[in-house]
């Protein structure tokens, strides 16, 4: 752990063991099952991999909106997730609940150009396949159980850190 993370607020994401943690004041307060890109990861536009690195929560979107509310292009749809919405589209990147949408730090890494997390659109969002948490099967964003990302979403202001790290 860096020396930055002791006293402050953050939120850590492992690639390896699949969860994320969130930090208060250096304290673990909360952990939580995630699922990240089946392609590993990698900072590169378009390649589905989840990317390392230091990040900020850049917006927040969804607040107050009810669970299983389904998002296109970051606006939500007014329709609520339901199992007939999944055998509709089996295949389909459903983005649910919340959107917590990260922002590079670190630039030509993954800020800026060809690398940025942002217009990359890598979310915290919540997934119907919660069943698959637990192991990385998402295409580069980092998927929640719907309750826990609601949860997640009201720990972490705009500006928190994001630290995911392939350990």
């Amino acid at each position: 752990m860096g020396l930055k993370k002791i006293n402050s607020t953050y939120v850590d994401v492992s690639i390896k063991k699949q969860n994320l943690s969130f930090f208060d004041k250096g304290i673990l307060m909360k952990r939580f099952s995630i699922s990240t890109a089946k392609r590993g990861v990698g900072q590169q536009k378009d390649s589905f991999k989840t990317p390392l690195g230091k990040h900020i929560v850049r917006a927040k979107i969804g607040d107050t909106l009810p669970i299983f509310t389904v998002f296109s292009a970051r606006r939500p749809t007014n329709e609520i997730w339901t199992a007939e919405s999944y055998l509709s589209e089996p295949q389909k990147d459903w983005i649910l609940s919340r959107i917590i949408w990260l922002s590079g730090c670190e630039v030509g890494f993954n800020r800026l150009g060809d690398v940025d997390t942002m217009q990359r659109y890598i979310y915290i969002h919540g997934t119907p396949y919660e069943k698959d948490l637990g192991h990385p099967i998402s295409e580069g964003c980092i998927r929640m159980g719907n309750r826990d990302v609601i949860e997640l979403f009201n720990l972490v202001s705009l500006g928190t850190s994001v630290f995911i790290n392939e350990n």
